[in-house]
């Protein structure tokens, strides 16, 4: 795409090697051979801008190109260096994939970040995903993460993309605020061995309420994958295991819902933020 990159251009065709580069990002190949990923909505493609992260290309339509937020989301784009493309609907339909698509869609440089990377001293909450495999679960987890300020979100093993945008869209501009890490199983494992606080993981034999743990911070909190769990090797890993009670005839929940139980459970969120 960098030969495209550069200015203003105007762009009504379907078959605009560009459109066709922006629609295959919907593609988890196309978005790790490029390093971009898709972002919607003028509301999300803010979130990045108040986040530090301009868009590489922006697309709008062209009947908007005058409103005050689509000219902020230009001049930054521009200022980047990037390109901006004013278009109509069906241009925009095609990119996003939907009848009714947004005004703005954009594309961003995905960052890519390691375990090593995490400073467990930034946050007093991290969450970890074991093999996570819905990305609206994902967006979700990524969204709660942000609310509850936590230094980042973990991906354990083969999960699905957290730049896919089913996952961007769920995270309604949190992708851009909270750091996302991924890493093999034996990644996490060293980890584990030099976290400086407690690994909390969640599992059915546990015996200790989520809320009586007796746990140091930092908090490294371990969810598992939405059929299975964390893996026993991970459960091991853990400090602490923890349960989260079922009173009524339902004996699971999601793994969004349940990792916001936890985190707004173990963290202790106080007006205005975690204390």
């Amino acid at each position: 795409m960098a030969e495209e990159a550069g200015g203003i251009r105007e762009i009504v065709s379907l078959t605009n090697p560009l459109v066709k580069q922006l629609r295959a990002l919907h593609q988890r190949k196309e978005r790790r051979e490029s390093g971009l990923f898709l972002a919607e909505g003028a509301r999300t493609i803010v979130e990045a801008l108040d986040n530090g992260q301009a868009p590489e290309i922006l697309v709008y339509h062209r009947d908007g190109r005058e409103r005050a937020i689509i000219a902020r989301l230009r001049e930054a784009c521009l200022a980047a260096g990037g390109t901006c493309i004013e278009t109509n609907d069906t241009v925009l339909a095609k990119i996003s994939r939907k009848d009714n698509p947004q005004s703005v869609v954009a594309a961003f440089r995905w960052v890519e970040r390691g375990f090593d990377a995490i400073d467990p001293d930034s946050a007093r909450v991290f969450v970890a995903l074991d093999r996570v495999r819905d990305p609206g679960n994902l967006g979700t987890v990524i969204r709660t993460a942000d609310a509850v300020g936590a230094g980042g979100v973990l991906l354990i093993g083969e999960t699905c993309d957290p730049a896919s945008v089913e996952a961007v869209r769920a995270s309604m501009g949190s992708i851009f605020a909270v750091p996302v890490f991924a890493g093999s199983e034996a990644d996490f494992l060293a980890l584990c061995g030099r976290w400086p606080g407690a690994v909390i993981g969640t599992a059915l034999p546990a015996t200790t309420h989520y809320r009586k743990t007796d746990a140091p911070a930092p908090h490294l909190v371990v969810m598992g994958n939405e059929q299975a769990g964390i893996t026993d090797t991970i459960a091991g890993a853990c400090t602490h295991l923890v349960r989260i009670p079922m009173v009524g005839r339902a004996d699971s929940l999601n793994l969004a819902v349940s990792t916001a139980v936890m985190l707004y459970g173990i963290a202790e969120p106080e007006e205005g933020g975690l204390g």
